[in-house]
C-alpha cells in the first residue's frame, strides 16, 4: 500500500517505520525541514515539505494514489483539516490522532476511518497497570465488553504443565473464558492452541473473558506478585 502520514513528529516517524518494516510505500508531510530531512536519511521514507492541509502539497505528495493517510499533526484542527481533504480526494481509508474527545464525532462526520485517542490509550494502559499488575498487556474490545490478556505462566503458575483442555473442564475456570494464543518462549512465533496444548513454564497465553472476569483468571492461575512481568512498553508484542 501507498501510505501517506500528515506530521513527520515522533509518532508520525515511528509509524512511517513501522510500515515501511511491513512492507508499504511510507510518504510523510511536514513543514519541518529538518524533520523532511531525517525522514529521508533516517527512516529511508519519501518527504515532502509544506503543509499537510494544502492541497498542492498534497497533490505533489500522491494524495490521490494513496490507499490510506494517518493524520499525525500538531492538532486536531489541523488533523480534520487533512481527514476532510483525504476524503475529498477518495482515501479508501483514513486513520486519524485525536487529542481531544470534543472532535471524536466531526473526526467521523468528515470520514475517518479509524480515530485512535492517543491519551486515552495511555490512561488505559497505565489504569490497567495498575489495577492488574499480573497482567502483562491488556486489549479492549466492542467497547470494553471483551478482553484480551496477555498472561505468562510461571513454573508456579496453577496452570503450568496441563492442557488447555484439563484447564477448560476445572470447574473454576472462569465461565465464558478462553485460551486463543500460546507462545512457548519469547522468540516463538504464535500459535492458535487445541485442546492437547500443553502449557508449559516459561510460557505466555492470549486470553479472551469479561471485565468482570480478569481478576478471577488471575487467581485461577495463581498469579502472584512474585510472578510480575516487567515490561519498558505497555504494548503487547504478540
Amino acid at each position: 500500500m501507498y501510505v501517506l502520514i500528515g506530521g513527520a513528529g515522533m509518532m508520525g516517524l515511528r509509524l512511517a517505520q513501522n510500515l515501511l518494516e511491513m512492507g508499504h510505500t511510507v510518504a510523510v508531510v511536514d513543514t519541518d525541514p529538518l524533520a523532511c530531512q531525517y525522514a529521508r536519511e533516517k527512516v529511508g521514507v519519501m518527504a515532502f515539505e509544506g503543509s499537510a492541509v494544502s492541497t498542492t502539497v498534497l497533490a505533489e505528495a500522491g494524495i490521490r494514489k494513496a490507499d490510506a493517510v494517518a493524520a499525525t499533526l500538531s492538532s486536531d484542527a489541523l488533523n480534520l483539516a487533512l481527514v476532510t481533504l483525504s476524503k475529498h480526494y477518495g482515501v479508501p481509508h483514513i486513520v486519524v490522532r485525536m487529542s481531544e474527545r470534543d472532535f471524536l464525532q466531526p473526526y467521523r462526520i468528515a470520514g475517518a476511518s479509524h480515530v485512535i485517542s492517543t491519551v486515552d490509550l495511555a490512561v488505559t494502559t497505565m489504569a490497567n497497570a495498575i489495577e492488574y499488575p499480573e497482567v502483562e498487556s491488556m486489549m479492549h474490545f466492542e467497547q470494553g465488553q471483551v478482553e484480551v490478556l496477555k498472561l505468562p505462566v510461571p513454573g508456579d503458575c496453577y496452570i503450568a504443565g496441563r492442557t488447555i483442555a484439563q484447564i477448560a473442564q476445572d470447574p473454576r475456570f472462569p465461565t465464558g473464558s478462553l485460551i486463543i494464543g500460546y507462545q512457548c518462549h519469547v522468540c516463538a512465533d504464535l500459535v492458535i492452541p487445541n485442546g492437547s496444548t500443553i502449557l508449559n513454564a516459561g510460557s505466555t497465553i492470549l486470553m479472551v473473558t469479561k471485565p468482570d472476569c480478569v481478576h478471577q483468571v488471575i487467581d485461577f492461575m495463581g498469579l502472584g506478585t512474585s510472578q510480575l512481568p516487567t515490561l519498558e512498553v505497555a504494548h503487547s508484542s504478540l
